[in-house]
């Protein structure tokens, strides 16, 4: 008739709950498999500090120069660092799956997928920064760290260039 509307099934049915809740539960996979991920890094970064330290004051592991002492600890913080975006990673996919209340540092924030993309690219960002570091201040094959550096460099630029994207959403 004219002015009978059509019944449209609804989108927010019983399907679609169980769909939803089929997602959020196989998305319990990778941000537990990620999370193992992040304890591993920083279990072997503490094991790794423990060598460290162990060379250094203890004097194990034979003479180390000033070079490679700082490379060891560049190596030590790039490995944490490398935790962190693993750990964030986990963390921000348990925020948009489950639980998007968590009381966490303004920071730690994720509310969308392009959160999450922003703290991940600037924390890559931050772990290239830190590799080169390491590199450049043991190079000793000649010019060759400058194709390094520009590698980098340019990676850098595409991945702000990205952030600028995501940002302007």
């Amino acid at each position: 008739m004219a002015g009978e509307e059509t019944e449209r099934p609804s989108s927010s049915g019983p399907i679609m709950g169980v769909l939803g809740v089929g997602v959020r539960l196989v998305m319990l996979v990778p941000v537990i498999a990620i999370q193992l991920a992040a304890i591993a890094l920083i279990y072997y970064g503490a094991v790794e500090t423990w060598h460290f330290v162990d060379g250094i004051v203890f004097g194990h592991g034979g003479e180390a120069d000033h070079d490679h002492i700082l490379l060891l600890a560049i190596e030590i913080v790039d490995l944490f660092l490398l935790a962190t975006v693993v750990q964030v990673v986990s963390l921000g996919l348990y925020q948009l799956y489950f639980h998007q209340d968590l009381q966490l540092p303004p920071w730690l924030k994720i509310r969308t997928l392009d959160d999450l993309k922003s703290k991940l690219v600037g924390v890559v960002i931050t772990v290239m920064s830190v590799y080169f570091l390491g590199r450049a201040l043991t190079w000793t094959e000649g010019a060759g760290i400058a194709y390094l550096g520009a590698a980098i460099a340019l990676v850098i630029v595409a991945l702000t260039y990205f952030l600028s994207k995501i940002d302007s959403h």
